[in-house]
């Protein structure tokens, strides 16, 4: 029996969800996850679907996140300035993470896309062997294709993903369809990540299209469309302030908050799925055969959409003009099949690439010289207690 830990990067419900599925492969096989890590901001808290479904004691780190602007936007600029701001922090993680890293002694560490957990590899030059896990590690692979200009966007994304992979003996690039690995680039194109719940879900059509969202401006479009337009029938998650969960707007439109299974369950019902170009929430309607209107909500969302419209989800659209799937569905072809085909593959190639992570001899593994003026900080910045 083999032992990993996690590192999971926090923001959004993505990465939640990838590792959610990827402890039941892992404890399926006869393995252990034997701790979980969650890279976050100071005001942020699982979800309670993560912490029912992970099964595991979450231990909480600093590490950065997105910022919006005033207009509720991503802002890339103002989240590096952020970050640099609590940099003191970010060093506390770090040690932090060592720390739990020598307590457990894993075999192998999972890494979800979280910035600082490569950073470790730099700064600890750890010798447990890492796989980073994401939609993001495509990014990094010859054949895929990026939105036309940005090219500024498109540099700080790939930074920042080769950071978070930093050291990694594997990179699981999570993908809509299959391509070829890239060895030379330690790129292992894998099949989504989705809970096994939706393996039970009997989909059915019923009159009415699941939204997600998860800013208050996007939100704010959604209710601008739904005045224009109330005879669409919607149903909506997002955590809004209502003090109950499920919150009954008017007759077509009710908003709940983000949970897991409720979202699942509506997805398996629903016409058609509203989403921001979340990858999880896109595959997951690819496999119930539900045909997606996506609205990247930043650069990010932005090549998820295109990838996904490349492998026949739905469409894209700059914003939440729903009127646009309305003139889309009719033509739609569902990939549901195909995309079934390639998921089900997920178990046997993730166990197969996790143990030939745990296998790798100590001698062939990542060896990094570490920056010293990092290490150092230690001493400086010393986790409080």
């Amino acid at each position: 029996m083999k032992k990993f830990l996690f590192i999971v990067q926090g923001e959004g419900r993505g990465h939640l969800t990838q590792a959610i599925a990827m402890s039941q492969i892992i404890e399926n096989a006869g393995h252990e996850v034997v701790a979980v890590m969650l890279g976050c901001n100071h005001t942020f808290s699982a979800p309670d679907f993560f912490k029912t479904q992970i099964n595991k004691e979450i231990e909480y780190f600093n590490s950065p996140s997105l910022e919006c602007n005033k207009k509720g936007k991503i802002d890339f600029i103002k989240s590096v300035v952020v970050a640099f701001k609590r940099i003191k922090l970010y060093f506390q993680s770090l040690k932090q993470i060592n720390n739990t890293i020598e307590k457990y002694q894993p075999d192998a560490i999972i890494n979800f896309y979280d910035v600082l957990g490569g950073l470790h590899k730099l700064v600890y030059r750890s010798k447990v062997p890492m796989a980073c896990i994401g939609h993001h590690y495509l990014f990094l692979h010859s054949e895929f294709q990026f939105p036309e200009k940005q090219f500024l966007n498109r540099l700080l994304l790939k930074l920042n993903t080769k950071l978070t992979a930093f050291g990694a003996e594997k990179r699981l690039a999570l993908s809509f369809r299959s391509m070829p690995d890239e060895p030379e680039n330690k790129i292992c194109v894998v099949p989504p990540l989705i809970r096994k719940e939706i393996r039970y879900l009997k989909p059915e059509q019923k009159t009415f299209w699941l939204v997600y969202v998860n800013y208050t401006h996007l939100a704010n479009q959604v209710l601008d469309w739904h005045y224009k337009n109330p005879s669409i029938k919607l149903y909506c998650f997002w955590n809004h302030d209502f003090p109950e969960a499920e919150h009954v707007f008017d007759e077509s439109l009710t908003i709940h908050k983000i949970d897991g299974v409720k979202f699942l369950s509506k997805m398996a019902e629903c016409e058609a799925l509203v989403t921001t170009s979340g990858f999880e929430s896109v595959c997951e309607a690819m496999y119930l055969g539900k045909p997606a209107l996506m609205v990247p909500a930043h650069y990010e969302q932005a090549c998820n959409g295109l990838d996904a419209t490349l492998s026949g989800a739905g469409i894209t659209a700059e914003s939440f003009e729903l009127g646009k799937l309305l003139d889309y569905l009719p033509q739609h072809q569902s990939v549901q099949e195909k995309f079934k085909s390639w998921y089900l593959r997920s178990d046997y190639l993730m166990v197969r690439h996790l143990e030939e992570l745990t296998s790798i001899p100590k001698h062939k593994r990542n060896r990094l010289r570490g920056l010293d003026i990092f290490r150092n900080q230690q001493k400086r910045f010393p986790i409080p207690g």
